[in-house]
């Protein structure tokens, strides 16, 4: 299979303006993010509707596709590009990875779980889970959780604890439940990527502001890999600084 690695990047960030030029040990997070991403993928590019982050990815040397300002989501945005890359490069690919731009410490180990999850037929998206060790994260909604078949196919997402432990204490549910969250990378093949594009807001992801309810509403796919590593997204200025405490940077 030829994977193909989106990066989509904005400048104009909510609570954290300009956050893929940030400096990260002296280059910006956008190039720290790129640079972990080409150790697993050969075919690497970012999508972007800003002039700044375009001129930044240029210099040093990475590839970069100017994308329409008005796209509600990261997924549109990535179509867009799979599109221009396609055209321009005249390369055939069979998946798409979505590779957040807030996350320098990706690991390529991260990218060659999601490409395992191909080599199942009937993959249509695949996603990273990492089982839950804090029992304070299955409480927390900002933490998503997700329950999974018995071949590791996604059953559902949700905010809330899942599954529920009925009869025993929340003290005791880490210990006698299997608990996982989402780890929000995303594979998509090729076509299903341009499919999801095209369908409405479902009922269950506007209830839990969850974009990938979406698809399994319209009975796709989604096959998970677990990962040891963690997610860590800087999605603010005090993020940056916290990771800096921790002495990761």
């Amino acid at each position: 299979m030829n994977f193909l690695g989106i990066i989509p990047a904005r400048y104009a960030s909510t609570r954290f303006p300009g956050k893929p030029l940030a400096d990260i040990n002296g280059k910006p997070m956008i190039q720290k993010v790129y640079e972990q991403a080409t150790l697993a993928l050969k075919h690497v590019w970012v999508a972007t509707d800003d002039k700044r982050i375009e001129t930044a990815v240029k210099s040093f040397g990475g590839k970069v596709v100017m994308t329409s300002s008005n796209h509600k989501s990261g997924t549109d945005r990535i179509a867009e590009a799979v599109r221009y890359v396609i055209q321009k490069n005249q390369i055939s690919f069979d998946v798409v990875i979505n590779i957040q731009g807030d996350e320098p410490f990706i690991q390529p180990e991260q990218i060659y779980a999601l490409k395992k999850c191909f080599e199942i037929k009937t993959t249509d998206i695949a996603t990273l889970i990492k089982p839950i060790s804090d029992e304070k994260e299955i409480f927390d909604p900002n933490k998503v959780k997700v329950v999974i078949s018995n071949n590791k196919k996604a059953l559902y997402f949700s905010r809330s604890p899942i599954p529920y432990l009925r009869g025993i204490p929340k003290e005791d549910w880490l210990t006698r439940g299997n608990f996982y969250k989402h780890i929000g990378m995303y594979a998509y093949k090729r076509d299903i990527l341009m499919e999801i594009t095209k369908l409405n807001q479902g009922n269950l992801e506007v209830l839990e502001s969850l974009e990938q309810l979406r698809w399994l509403e319209n009975g796709h796919h989604i096959q998970t890999e677990i990962t040891t590593h963690e997610s860590i997204g800087i999605d603010t200025p005090e993020d940056l600084e916290r990771v800096k405490e921790m002495g990761l940077l």
